[in-house]
């Protein structure tokens, strides 16, 4: 039976040895397709997700993930890589899809919301994302923070800032990934430790890519859990204002 959301969550650990036993190939896919719909940024979705499932691959990220235990016992991993690059290809994504659900209104009719939608994929995301070389987007960060002495103001558009974005985004998607695979029984062990340029040569992916995190798949050993779970105390962490 599948468990309940607060159930996976309490289900899920980091697992580091994982039984011989495969695990169904559609299910681990059926876990990304939840990936695909956790929030991000601006609705960009600037993240692709390898499912690894060749055993010649399989075999080389172990190597690219310093041979720790949790790539040695994988089943199958997937990889979660933010695309930044692709931000042209995703705005224009979105903007068709709106202009599809207003195709029953002439330009003019469109309300107020329906025209702010639209700029925001033809004009601010452009501005916000475009950029040469890293020069321009100093250029606005520079021009937008002093703007923001008098109002509030976006301040994150510099190249570094916007890798920031979408590696957040894709640690969204990467959550409910590993959530959805604990809802349904199996374990996982996201992986910080990796030559990330290996990794995209095993995967041929694009310069513009970037690996956020290597995740382990399969299902646990008693001995894969390495201790019980540690958390700082809650009163340390959360502050109600």
């Amino acid at each position: 039976m599948e468990k309940t959301v607060s159930q996976a969550i309490a289900y899920r650990r980091s697992v580091r040895v994982f039984k011989e036993e495969p695990i169904p190939t559609e299910k681990v896919e059926e876990c990304i397709r939840n990936a695909t719909l956790a929030a991000t940024s601006s609705n960009l979705q600037l993240w692709e997700f390898y499912h690894i499932t060749d055993k010649t691959i399989l075999e080389g990220m172990v190597a690219a993930c310093f041979g720790q235990n949790a790539a040695k016992y994988a089943q199958q991993m997937v990889v979660v890589v933010t695309r930044k690059d692709l931000w042209r290809q995703r705005a224009q994504a979105n903007l068709s899809f709106l202009k599809e659900s207003f195709k029953n209104k002439a330009p003019q009719d469109y309300d107020k919301r329906e025209k702010m939608a639209l700029n925001y994929y033809q004009k601010l995301i452009p501005t916000v994302y475009f950029d040469v070389l890293g020069v321009l987007g100093w250029i606005k960060y520079l021009f937008f923070q002093f703007v923001g002495i008098f109002r509030p103001i976006y301040r994150q558009v510099r190249h570094s800032d916007l890798r920031v974005v979408a590696h957040k985004s894709a640690g969204l998607a990467a959550q409910n990934f590993m959530i959805s695979m604990a809802a349904i029984g199996y374990d996982t062990c996201p992986m910080e430790g990796s030559d990330t340029l290996r990794v995209k040569k095993l995967l041929t992916l694009p310069r513009g890519a970037e690996i956020n995190m290597v995740i382990a798949c399969g299902i646990r050993e008693e001995k894969g859990v390495y201790g019980p779970r540690f958390r700082i105390p809650f009163e340390a962490v959360y502050h109600k204002v």
